[in-house]
């Protein structure tokens, strides 16, 4: 669609239509020649005298080209725009930070897919994550794994995609075979800071119990809740294993009800999927979206065709003057 962003500006169009019935033409005072025969020249000629003004006529191509110049002029000045059709935008409504184990202990065989074949823990993981991604449209999205240190794997993005893939690539011990659950927390505290969104969800997958954090679990847990962070945790692993592989539930639940969120265990790949489609009917939102209309500004072609028309009436000009020059040096 086609439109002016100064409409108004276009009345300066009956401007040149006006001014002449307003304004007398302009005269310019010059010297004169006096004669005493001037009345005998008048009767000779048998003409009437007048004022001592020259007024020069203009040819017919003069006007046309000043009127068509003054409405480029004028278009261009009400700057004409094209708009184009409208681009719909989602707008970012909440934080979600993943937070996944990549310890040793994920690499253990007892995940049953849907298929009845058994796959380790991290690849159960792994595929459920990438499901729950694809549901996650309005929302920006991060992810952090950890083992002996946490690590910042993917920063908070709208493209899920590249965030899907990077955490396709993720593999067992890459961060080490220990468990850091505390320091995860706090480097996700870290990246939130940032955040100008106001719901701000974290959701922390671990097989282990914390083996070598600086800053323990419950303590990151508070500073979270401090800071307007929920933390939703999920259990993956054997509650009855031992060590480092142990599944320390009764941090587990206070991390998530310190922080405000909620503390799900499963024992298999069903159950995971069940966990997470919880999560989101928890988590639901709205999805905020805006809608704009990108516009062309187009003043640039009348005033490129004002230049155009301004060099052709010289180029006339300087021709007519240029033709009886030569004529009259041709009769000489």
């Amino acid at each position: 669609m086609y439109t002016f962003a100064y409409p108004w500006l276009l009345l300066l169009l009956l401007v040149p239509l006006t001014v002449p019935y307003l304004l007398k033409p302009y005269q310019e005072e010059g010297p004169a020649i006096r004669t005493p025969w001037f009345k005998r020249i008048v009767t000779l000629f048998q003409v009437e005298a007048g004022q001592e003004t020259t007024v020069r006529k203009r040819a017919r191509y003069e006007y046309l080209l000043n009127a068509l110049l003054v409405v480029g002029v004028v278009v261009a000045l009400a700057r004409p725009q094209y708009i184009e059709p409208p681009v719909t935008r989602i707008v970012p409504t909440r934080d979600v930070l993943l937070i996944v184990d990549l310890s040793g202990s994920m690499e253990a065989v007892d995940f049953t897919d849907p298929h009845g074949v058994k796959t380790d823990r991290l690849t159960a993981v792994k595929s459920v994550l990438d499901d729950f991604l694809e549901k996650r449209a309005g929302d920006r999205v991060g992810l952090i794994v950890f083992g002996n240190a946490p690590y910042v794997q993917v920063p908070f993005t709208q493209d899920l995609e590249a965030c899907r893939i990077l955490l396709s690539e993720t593999a067992s011990r890459m961060a080490g075979p220990r468990t850091a659950f505390g320091d995860a927390i706090g480097l996700g505290i870290t990246l939130f800071e940032r955040s100008e969104v106001q719901d701000k969800l974290m959701i922390a997958l671990t097989d282990g119990n914390d083996t070598g954090s600086k800053v323990a679990p419950r303590e990151a847990a508070r500073i979270a809740r401090d800071e307007g962070v929920v933390i939703h945790v999920v259990g993956v692993g054997d509650p009855a294993s031992v060590g480092e592989e142990q599944l320390d539930e009764e941090v587990l639940r206070a991390v998530a009800s310190t922080s405000g969120g909620r503390y799900f265990f499963a024992a298999d790949r069903a159950q995971l999927n069940e966990v997470y489609l919880e999560i989101d009917k928890i988590e639901s939102r709205e999805v905020e979206s805006y809608s704009y209309r990108p516009r062309n500004d187009l003043f640039h072609w009348p005033l490129g065709a004002v230049l155009v028309g301004s060099l052709a009436m010289y180029c006339f000009r300087l021709l007519a003057a240029l033709i009886p020059a030569r004529q009259g040096g041709q009769d000489g």
